[in-house]
């Protein structure tokens, strides 16, 4: 039985350079989005949850793969989203979260991760053990081949888990898998990075090399024919205030060299914010997996902005009622600033210019504080009560103005949150 992506993927010619976004996101108004988006282009929607949102303790999310399934599928149920065009997936599943523990306790506990993730319905796994863990040698770097045994010993733990999920739903479709993680910093790049290195052809094809390798010692091989892409860098990258933009032409020799691997695509992480004509040329060179996150909650946190700018304006004369709802989650981000302190630097407005407007959006961490989510609950509330005139509208929010005069779009503000979203989600078109 074969994935529906790899389907999807086989159809890809040079004439038709078939790809897709992955959406690596645990927000509901993402989600919700990202389920309109697919259904209105008759798309898959292909939704990822990395290691450290969605893992065994909870991760920050605080839920555990079987609690993130449940709830994408309840999002699905109240969307009218179909699940066979659902696609749930792993992302850095592996020991990232547990790098200060030894490798036995580290790779122990990753072991617990992929199996349950596998075990909730997952079938996109990407196998990302290239961390050093408490004890590893990294005098040289990590060892490529030690990376490649460590992601086979998990593939292993996943055949396995698919094996028993077979057993109970002979429906159940096998796990495809991602490795490599030749990526950048996940959620974007702490700043100052002045140029990105691509993956190199021969860095490409030892990976690939070591990885079957792998796989094939530990009797893999079926599983490998589910080796779907590698993570490679094919230079792009994010940062609080930095866009590096891709470079076909310096990429031009790693797409060449897929050309030796049919079947396989390369995966592509930070690609948010990329102009749609590079993520054009992304997918034609081969990048045919294309992840975005901070983005589409930036997104959403802008349209958030401006529907307080909106409140401001029509509830002024009763201040008391208004939701205050940037000056909320700010004092989350400060009352707790593990999420946002390693990643910003420079004066105190630099700091609150970065907490608010970054583009590696640190605030997505904090949007679910229970503080936030009243003051939004009630920013919801007072603008669905509210008339809100044309051109204030237009003001704020001039897309989706232009569909409310089309109508094709209400002026609630839920709808307006989520149609900003897609939006932005517009530019994987």
């Amino acid at each position: 039985m074969k994935h529906p992506l790899q389907k999807l993927l086989a159809t890809r010619t040079p004439d038709h350079p078939v790809g897709l976004p992955s959406l690596c996101s645990a927000n509901e108004w993402v989600i919700d989005a990202g389920m309109l988006w697919a259904q209105k282009y008759q798309m898959p929607l292909l939704l990822e949850a990395t290691a450290n949102q969605v893992n065994q303790f909870g991760g920050y999310t605080g839920m555990t793969p079987q609690d993130f399934a449940d709830f994408v599928k309840q999002r699905a149920l109240k969307n009218g989203f179909p699940l066979s065009d659902l696609v749930l997936g792993g992302d850095h599943l592996g020991p990232m979260v547990w790098q200060n523990e030894t490798v036995d306790s580290a790779m122990a506990k990753a072991e617990t991760l992929v199996q349950d993730f596998v075990r909730a319905g997952f079938t996109k796994i990407h196998l990302d053990a290239s961390m050093p863990l408490a004890g590893d040698d990294i005098s040289h770097g990590m060892d490529p081949a030690v990376v490649a045994a460590r992601a086979a010993r998990l593939a292993a733990v996943c055949e396995q888990a698919y094996a028993l999920l077979h057993a109970r739903d002979s429906e159940a479709v096998p796990p495809i898998y991602v490795v490599g993680s030749e990526v950048p910093i996940a959620g974007g790049a702490h700043g100052g990075e002045a140029e990105i290195s691509v993956t190199t052809p021969k860095s490409f094809h030892e990976a690939v090399s070591l990885f079957q390798d792998a796989f094939a010692a530990l009797n893999l091989q079926s599983a490998w024919e589910r080796v779907i892409a590698v993570v490679v860098q094919p230079g792009v990258e994010f940062g609080n205030d930095s866009i590096m933009d891709y470079d076909s032409q310096a990429a031009a020799s790693l797409s060449r060299a897929l050309d030796d691997y049919p079947g396989l695509v390369f995966e592509g992480h930070s690609t948010d914010y990329q102009r749609p004509e590079a993520l054009r040329a992304m997918v034609r060179d081969g990048i045919a997996i294309l992840k975005v996150g901070p983005a589409l909650t930036f997104a959403l946190r802008e349209g958030l902005y401006a529907l307080q700018a909106m409140e401001k304006i029509l509830l002024s004369d009763t201040p008391e009622r208004q939701s205050h709802y940037c000056e909320t989650l700010e004092q989350a981000m400060l009352e707790n600033p593990n999420y946002w302190n390693p990643y910003f630097d420079g004066s105190e407005a630099m700091l609150s210019l970065n907490r608010l407007f970054g583009l590696s959006d640190r605030s997505r961490y904090y949007l679910g504080e229970p503080a936030v989510k009243s003051a939004e609950e009630r920013l919801l509330d007072n603008l669905s009560r509210a008339n809100i005139p044309l051109g204030l509208l237009r003001q704020f929010f001039l897309d989706q103005y232009r569909k409310v005069r089309e109508n094709t779009l209400s002026t609630h503000p839920s709808a307006l949150l989520r149609d900003k979203i897609c939006v932005a989600l517009d530019d994987y078109r």
